[in-house]
């Protein structure tokens, strides 16, 4: 947390790189070394009428099928921390001109790197398939791989949260995977927001230009048809 993941996440902000798996571990890292304030933490919110969650979720649950599911939950979350991770390398070799060869990178750090996992074989074979791949999400036998596991993957994360366990890192792979999968996301009414705030305008989906709301009597005017 004092070296590499630090510096990974500092680049990506600075790159306007998402890597919020990434971010995740560190995160969890600086939480995990509160804990002190933690087991206060669980004291307090205790008295305050807060119940362990896994014993009232564990009878319901299948072991042997759970297992399959955080094998597969654990192996989409890795491709997207991959992808992630990748996406920064590109991002920084535009910036500088580096021309870096992504499956030859892959190829190098299983030789000699703390990683060395089998799973850069893939990587590797991916980045030769097509050397411009946008990200290893898209690439089609890893995107065919997160698709059969994605109902597994939901289902460990829904688990995890209905037991209240913490698993920052699966959570924050599964909320990119299902951002990065959207054509249209929830980030567009932030437009419509700064439009009701600063009159900044807004685009519109059905038709082209800018466009400016007067939300506020807007709001009035449905308000009062409400209660004529």
């Amino acid at each position: 947390m004092k070296g590499t993941g630090k510096w990974t996440v500092q680049q990506a902000a600075e790159l306007s790189v998402a890597a919020p798996t990434i971010a995740a571990s560190l995160d969890c890292r600086y939480l995990s070394g509160l804990k002190e304030e933690r087991e206060s933490a669980a004291d307090i919110l205790k008295e305050a009428g807060l119940e362990e969650e896994v014993g009232s979720v564990k009878s319901g649950v299948d072991k042997k099928r759970l297992i399959d599911d955080v094998r597969k939950a654990l192996y989409a979350s890795k491709i997207c921390s991959y992808a992630q991770g990748m996406n920064l390398l590109r991002a920084k070799s535009v910036e500088k001109g580096w021309d870096l060869d992504f499956g030859e990178l892959a190829r190098i750090w299983k030789g000699g790197c703390i990683i060395r996992a089998v799973f850069l074989d893939r990587i590797k074979q991916a980045y030769q398939r097509n050397p411009n791949l946008a990200s290893l999400v898209v690439d089609p036998e890893f995107a065919r791989e997160m698709v059969q596991r994605q109902a597994a993957w939901r289902r460990v994360v829904g688990l995890a949260i209905s037991a209240g366990i913490s698993t920052p890192g699966m959570c924050a792979s599964l909320a990119y995977f299902d951002t990065y999968r959207r054509a249209r996301l929830p980030a567009n009414l932030v437009q419509a927001q700064r439009d009701l705030f600063g009159a900044h305008t807004y685009e519109r989906t059905d038709r082209p230009g800018a466009f400016h709301t007067e939300w506020t009597k807007l709001a009035r005017k449905s308000s009062a048809g409400a209660f004529s």
